[in-house]
């Protein structure tokens, strides 16, 4: 596989995370910041059925009030993210966009002459998902084949191929954007103590084990004499895989009631 190929598919995943997870975003702005424990993976398997669900509502942070944000790192991470990707939607735009104004395929740029802000913004009134796959289709080449009027009479592409030196900012760009929203949510690679929790069976330490691109595990450091009804890990350790760690946080709460999970 060439480097470009590699740069077109890492950037293409990265685009989807960031939309996979901006609601968790858009939610965690609104939460206070979150304990170690329970992972966030867990959220929507512990949200109770009247509790707030994610956040639908995609208009861009830039042209929302907050008022009272209870979680400025979420708040400042979703700015900067926004700032990322649609300066890199202008870039891409400027570069290689031939589309007509009518086209909706077309990336509009900001009007600071407009008279209300949402036309100000051009296409980043729309938000992040739509600049995300607006990105993505640029990355992926599409739309750059001619095309043709209804009397057959071919047209120029909307859009002209992504030069190799713009597809390897664009990756650049929205790998730092991803990694940047994997920490803020506590999703990205790290190993951390859980905090004031023993192991409900034998007291050891816990320790939870994050990674972007596997299910979060828990192990207990007191290795064979642990009697948790869960299997070792390859090195001793008693381990809580995905589909343990629901039982896990219910221990936890009858081991110490009076601690929230």
């Amino acid at each position: 596989m060439t480097s470009d190929a590699i740069a077109r598919r890492e950037t293409a995943d990265a685009l989807r995370t960031v939309r996979e997870l901006w609601g968790e975003l858009l939610l965690a702005i609104e939460t206070p910041p979150a304990d170690v424990w329970p992972p966030r993976q867990l959220a929507h398997t512990l949200r109770a059925a009247d509790d707030k669900q994610l956040v639908a509502d995609r208009a861009p942070l830039v042209l929302r009030e907050h008022p009272a944000p209870l979680n400025m790192t979420a708040l400042d991470t979703g700015l900067a993210i926004e700032r990322m990707l649609f300066g890199l939607a202008d870039t891409l735009a400027a570069a290689v966009q031939r589309a007509e104004a009518d086209d909706p395929r077309r990336w509009e740029f900001q009007q600071p002459g407009a008279a209300d802000a949402r036309h100000a913004a051009g296409s980043r009134a729309h938000g992040l998902h739509f600049a995300s796959v607006w990105i993505e289709g640029r990355v992926l080449d599409e739309d750059t084949a001619p095309e043709q009027q209804l009397d057959g009479t071919p047209t120029a592409p909307p859009f002209e191929p992504l030069p190799p030196h713009l597809l390897h900012e664009a990756r650049r760009t929205v790998r730092v954007a991803e990694g940047r929203l994997l920490r803020t949510l506590g999703l990205d690679q790290r190993t951390m103590p859980v905090p004031d929790r023993p192991c409900p069976w034998c007291g050891g330490e816990l320790t939870l084990h994050t990674d972007p691109d596997e299910a979060p595990r828990v192990t207990c450091s007191t290795g064979d004499d642990c009697t948790a009804p869960v299997p070792f890990d390859d090195r001793g350790r008693r381990v809580w895989g995905w589909n343990d760690l629901v039982g896990l946080v219910v221990a936890l709460a009858e081991a110490d009631p009076l601690r929230t999970s």
